[in-house]
């Protein structure tokens, strides 16, 4: 099952052109305790996305993605820094979590986008950091990391299939697909 990091997917093309995410009519589903709690987290909150996808994905319940990201906090998985920015996620605070879920992950580093396959072909689930770009197929990324997508499988031409936690079009949120070397 799809989620995206703000609470309508269909607006999502709207706060990457800036549109704050207080004008999320559905905030209140996040979980959030108020509008400014949603509007500072939202656009970190990929990694939650994933992780609420990766609990739909195996039949259990998807707590609102505020939920989640207060858990993962809890285990360091969030870093709020003394002036008010941001880190995470980060991946060993998220594995401690998905571990007291009775869910076994792992952290892996330098994976290739043919070793991701292998993953998704063996396991079934893979959160990848990628660029942002991920969403533009027609756009080189200027770097590597600081987005994450959840990739869930791969196709008969061999092309991994994930869910974009931000993607700004259909197509580049559900399903969707890119031949590894793309990928990679």
């Amino acid at each position: 099952p799809y989620r995206a990091q703000w609470e309508s997917p269909a607006m999502v093309p709207d706060f990457l052109a800036g549109t704050p995410a207080a004008a999320d009519p559905l905030w209140r589903e996040s979980g959030a305790t108020s509008v400014e709690e949603y509007a500072r987290w939202a656009e970190h909150l990929c990694g939650s996305a994933c992780l609420q996808m990766a609990l739909g994905a195996r039949g259990r319940e998807v707590p609102p993605i505020h939920a989640i990201r207060r858990a993962v906090q809890g285990h360091g998985g969030y870093v709020e820094a003394p002036d008010g920015a941001i880190r995470g996620l980060i991946y060993a605070g998220a594995v401690a979590w998905l571990a007291d879920e009775g869910i076994a992950a792992e952290v892996r580093l330098g994976v290739s986008a043919e070793d991701v396959a292998r993953c998704v072909r063996a396991d079934g689930l893979f959160i990848a950091s990628v660029h942002p770009f991920i969403r533009w197929q027609d756009r080189a990324p200027p770097a590597r990391g600081g987005h994450l997508v959840l990739v869930f499988g791969v196709d008969e031409g061999g092309a991994l299939r994930f869910h974009n936690p931000s993607g700004d079009t259909p197509a580049t949120r559900a399903d969707a697909r890119l031949p590894l070397d793309r990928f990679e």
